[in-house]
């Protein structure tokens, strides 16, 4: 048992303490009292998993706490540090795995309020966790750069949330995955100790905290690099048949000279879920929902001729910002589309071996049928463009669900189980020893987000 569980919590003491820094800052902390109110910001979009519902949904902090700077996080920590009182951090909740949720009470440590841009110059910017990426990408691109990738939920999503809990998304055909050396520059973290210190990580030593679900340290700043800000163009191409977008997929990643920030390959019946294109798209198309670069639009076009492909929507670099927005109905908002029509539908997380061929996507995509519906994201990993999908899934039981997984790393790729809220048994199969070395030193109560780190409950559990 770990010591996050092992303590009674005076939670009037705690709260006497917590409101204690609020009356001594001029930027007042936020203190979340409310059950209704607690129990929305304890939660994230773990519904897509049915799995995730069994286990989660019982699942609430104690009081959620919204600081607004750095002193105001060192304070909380010392706080709770002290009470042995669990830790979860929390960006805008727009993750799929419960990486948010806490499992054993305690502070949601919500950093909405900390949105400061630090700077921003040409290639790189500095921001407080809390930053809205969107925000950030308005004002980055007034200087002639973007953020190099973002998830679906760009317009909500938190930096800090990003880093923590995702792993690539829109950009990622280009720049690869947040993983990939070069694309966190560097974390500033506040430790879970009876005096919290402040880190600064740099290089590969981000790694020790980015993608760990907030269980190695608070973070409240970052620096990301940016990439030349491009006019993208959005598009909606549908194809006879599955495998020819598909293919038109991988050579549009594969084409070098084509400047692309996106390419979402869907097999029908999905686009009969994107109601607000209902108009543009056929019933049961087969369709590529793309962003490519202005001025690279006449290649573009010769690609789409050559795969037999019709354009059905497009919308130019101008207007694109204004109203429906193409990248929010691929990555995870397709699933989110999807079950907005039939909450019964679940999905996966698919890594693909390289293959130009494509052989594996095509043998599981008759394999399945429409019980496993083909969705395709394109990405480039270690210089090679391969697919990535997030298939959406009809749903029956459990026990199918595990064969569905079992069939598909039998015959080759690699399940990111998206079923699951330990970080172990997601994408990553084994925890990072050197993340582990960092827990030990800045988290020794395991007091934060207790319980998703299985190597660590069974370190302290012997």
């Amino acid at each position: 048992m770990t010591a996050a569980t092992t303590r009674s919590h005076d939670w009037d003491q705690v709260l006497t303490e917590l409101q204690s820094i609020a009356s001594g800052q001029s930027e007042t902390i936020e203190i979340i009292r409310d059950p209704a109110q607690v129990a929305k910001l304890s939660k994230d979009y773990y519904s897509y998993s049915p799995l995730l519902v069994a286990a989660l949904a019982d699942k609430v902090g104690d009081v959620v706490v919204r600081p607004a700077n750095e002193a105001e996080v060192i304070q909380v920590a010392a706080v709770c540090t002290r009470h042995r009182i669990p830790v979860t951090v929390r960006g805008a909740g727009t993750g799929n795995y419960g990486q948010c949720i806490p499992l054993r009470g305690g502070v949601i440590l919500d950093m909405s309020k900390m949105q400061a841009v630090k700077w921003a110059k040409p290639g790189m910017a500095r921001v407080e966790a809390g930053v809205k990426m969107a925000a950030l990408d308005k004002q980055t691109r007034e200087i002639g750069w973007e953020i190099r990738m973002a998830p679906s939920t760009y317009r909500t999503a938190t930096i800090g949330g990003f880093i923590g809990g995702g792993s690539g998304g829109i950009g990622s055909i280009t720049y690869g995955l947040l993983a990939d050396r070069g694309n966190l520059l560097a974390l500033r973290v506040v430790t879970m100790e009876e005096e919290p210190q402040v880190i600064e990580l740099r290089g590969d030593d981000v790694y020790k905290v980015a993608h760990a679900w907030g269980t190695n340290g608070i973070i409240t700043e970052l620096e990301i690099p940016l990439a030349p800000a491009y006019p993208w163009a959005e598009f909606i191409v549908t194809f006879p048949d599955f495998m020819t977008a598909a293919r038109f997929g991988q050579a549009l990643g594969d084409a070098d000279g084509i400047v692309k920030k996106l390419i979402c390959i869907c097999a029908a019946p999905i686009s009969n879920y994107f109601a607000p294109f209902k108009d543009h798209i056929p019933a049961d198309s087969h369709c590529a929902l793309l962003m490519v670069a202005e001025p690279c639009l006449e290649p573009f076009g010769e690609l789409v001729k050559e795969f037999g492909g019709m354009i059905r929507y497009q919308k130019s670099a101008q207007e694109t910002g204004k109203g429906v927005a193409i990248g929010e109905f691929t990555w995870n908002h397709t699933t989110l589309h999807a079950r907005s029509i039939d909450p019964s539908l679940t999905y996966l997380q698919t890594l693909f071996p390289a293959d130009k061929e494509l052989k594996l996507v095509e043998h599981l995509y008759h394999h399945f049928g429409d019980e496993v519906m083909m969705h395709l994201e394109y990405i480039r990993v270690k210089g090679v463009v391969i697919p990535a999908a997030l298939q959406i899934v009809r749903y029956s039981t459990p026990e199918r669900l595990q064969e569905i997984i079992k069939y598909h790393e039998d015959n080759g790729a690699l399940i990111a189980n998206p079923h699951t809220y330990i970080i172990e048994e997601g994408g990553r199969k084994t925890i990072d020893p050197q993340q582990l070395e960092f827990k030990k030193r800045v988290d020794p109560y395991g007091l934060l987000n207790p319980g998703k780190m299985r190597t660590w409950e069974e370190l302290q559990a012997t």
